[in-house]
């Protein structure tokens, strides 16, 4: 005859801390590299000024035939590269990224090796923000 046994259906405890035991383990590797996002945008905007400080140059020697200085820099080609534009320093251009000033250096020699000194000095290198 019939049974009168009634047939269960579900996940047992085991299963359901086994699921909560691997999302864990997933969550946990994922996880750090969702962290450091504000750093690396950092980062990024960092490069970007320093490539518009860059461009900037190269577009003043294209114009003028002759290299500028941090003050060149700053009023002929700046307006255009980055926004806000900079502003001339002794050894650079400075740059705001989120309400903090960044130097973006200069240098007197094609190696990079010879900081600018004076607003007057003559660019011919064009280097990274630190």
């Amino acid at each position: 005859m019939y049974s009168l046994k009634k047939q269960q259906s579900g996940f047992t405890l085991i299963e359901l801390v086994m699921v909560i035991v691997i999302l864990g383990i997933l969550a946990a590797t994922a996880l750090p590299k969702f962290v450091d996002l504000s750093g690396n945008a950092l980062t990024a905007s960092k490069a970007g000024m320093s490539g518009g400080v860059k461009s900037a140059h190269s577009i003043l020697v294209a114009q003028k035939a002759a290299t500028g200085t941090p003050a060149t820099l700053d009023v002929t080609a700046l307006a255009a590269a980055i926004t806000p534009p900079g502003t001339a320093a002794a050894t650079g251009v400075q740059v705001k990224i989120n309400g903090t000033t960044y130097t973006v250096p200069t240098y007197t020699d094609a190696g990079c090796t010879a900081a600018t000194a004076a607003v007057g000095n003559t660019v011919l290198c064009v280097g990274d923000i630190p």
